[in-house]
């Protein structure tokens, strides 16, 4: 039986799929909030663009945790910035109870790059300690 194997911008992860796919639902949960009615959306406490930031700054983080190489980095930086700015500009213009607000799109932008500033710390291989490598045998 042939073993799935992950591409070579994600790291040696023991698990590299479920992880891609749990950091893909993620941005799906980013969409789907970013994109319902504001009424049905609970309140929760700190400002708005403190929630943009801090929501983009998790998925850029997560993406670091993630990818092994700068480019594919880099691509999901700028995918994840072109979202914001895309949901921003979606908000506007499909919903009657939400608007754009360049601001937001700041906040989720300046998140990004917060996010992947991670790549720079300590802490940018805690994945890999966590699901361990798969080039280690298994215990």
């Amino acid at each position: 039986m042939s073993r799935l194997r992950a591409g070579r911008s994600l790291k040696p992860l023991r698990h590299p799929v479920p992880w891609a796919a749990l950091w893909c639902l993620a941005v799906a949960v980013v969409v789907v909030v970013s994109l319902v009615p504001a009424p049905d959306l609970p309140h929760a406490p700190g400002g708005d663009k403190l929630h943009h930031f801090l929501g983009y700054c998790a998925l850029a983080a997560a993406a670091v945790q993630l990818f092994a190489r700068w480019p594919a980095l880099l691509g999901a930086g700028l995918g994840l910035v072109l979202l914001g700015i895309g949901l921003e500009y979606a908000q506007g213009a499909l919903s009657p109870t939400r608007m754009a607000d360049r601001w937001d799109a700041l906040a989720n932008t300046l998140g990004v790059i917060a996010g992947l500033g991670t790549r720079l710390t300590p802490w940018c291989d805690l994945l890999l300690s966590i699901d361990g490598r798969a080039d280690r045998p298994s215990g």
